[in-house]
């Protein structure tokens, strides 16, 4: 009986399997396992979601899907890992915000063009940021921060996890929209910059909403302003930058998957349409709703433009700020 049982078990994994192959047969990618980069070091938020997708991914090709941790160069080693592989499907990158439209900007020798190297799959995730302040701090919200530096041109304080981060530069874009001018204390990392506003040495800072929301939910932290165009689910009482006046921000920290240019666009298809698949996994969009950000798969084609705007936006940014690594 159980050797019957399992040769049923083994007959019904060889079907599942079989429908998975034809559309992956196809286009090169079956017969070698599919490696997702990630340009950070594992734990990070990037990695937990690279993960997650990995196991779902491979129960809808058929394959073993294995994630490759390459830090470095704020991702740069990681992306340039991808550029550099075979254009087959069998390699692609989880990539972010920060790496892929930021860095172009921030660097000046990259060793990769974002537009030109990699081949557009699809975006997975959209998140806000949270712009909070020490409990102590006068202002109680955005239009009241902006009225208070205002008054106090260059006198307040931000903080941030380094020069040239996304936190650091919706500061910037802030700033500018605002018509006001603050004075940026870089750490070296969040939390460090999350543990000073905390403790009232620095008044304010941008971060993402996983780090900062379990201090706001204790009161060492207050909220002040949510960067996305609409209000978090999980702070919906906290209004975003736009309702408080400044009509069009749009400030949120994403990731995606691209492949190496060249790719065929029938396997970048199909990749697209496996992620698309596996994005209706419940372990995947928890993890992505523990990192504070919403499911948000789009085509190659929109992600490509989107790409685009994304890297004029952060350019802008960038030189805004006056930061640049050599």
């Amino acid at each position: 009986m159980t050797s019957t049982l399992t040769h049923r078990r083994a007959c019904a994994a060889l079907a599942a399997f079989a429908l998975a192959a034809p559309a992956f047969a196809q286009n090169g990618v079956l017969g070698k396992p599919l490696r997702i980069v990630v340009g950070y070091p594992a734990g990070q938020t990037v990695d937990i979601v690279a993960r997650n997708f990995a196991a779902a991914l491979g129960k809808e090709i058929g394959q073993p899907v294995i994630v490759d941790n390459r830090p470095g160069a704020n991702g740069s080693l990681g992306a340039q890992e991808v550029k550099k592989s075979t254009p087959d499907g069998t390699t692609i990158l989880l990539g972010t915000l920060g790496q892929m439209t930021i860095n172009p900007t921030l660097y000046k020798k990259l060793p990769y063009d974002t537009l030109k190297d990699f081949a557009p799959i699809a975006q997975v995730s959209t998140g806000a940021l949270l712009l909070v302040a020490t409990p102590s701090f006068g202002p109680n919200n955005l239009r009241a921060l902006i009225d208070y530096a205002k008054a106090r041109p260059g006198e307040v304080d931000f903080a941030s996890g380094g020069n040239g981060i996304t936190a650091h530069l919706a500061m910037v874009v802030l700033e500018r929209q605002a018509g006001i001018q603050l004075n940026h204390i870089p750490y070296k990392g969040s939390p460090a910059a999350i543990n000073d506003v905390m403790g009232g040495q620095v008044p304010i800072m941008f971060d993402a909403i996983a780090a900062t929301l379990p201090q706001v939910r204790s009161g060492k932290l207050k909220p002040l302003a949510v960067s996305s165009p609409k209000r978090n689910p999980q702070l919906p009482d906290v209004p975003t930058v736009a309702e408080q006046g400044l009509t069009g921000f749009d400030i949120s920290s994403w990731v995606g998957f691209l492949a190496p240019a060249g790719t065929p666009p029938a396997t970048v298809t199909a990749l697209h349409d496996a992620i698309a698949r596996a994005s209706a996994n419940p372990e995947i969009q928890e993890s992505i709703r523990a990192t504070g950000s919403e499911l948000a798969i789009t085509s190659p084609d929109e992600f490509g433009r989107f790409l685009q705007s994304e890297i004029r936006k952060w350019g802008q940014a960038v030189n805004d700020a006056g930061v640049q690594v050599d």
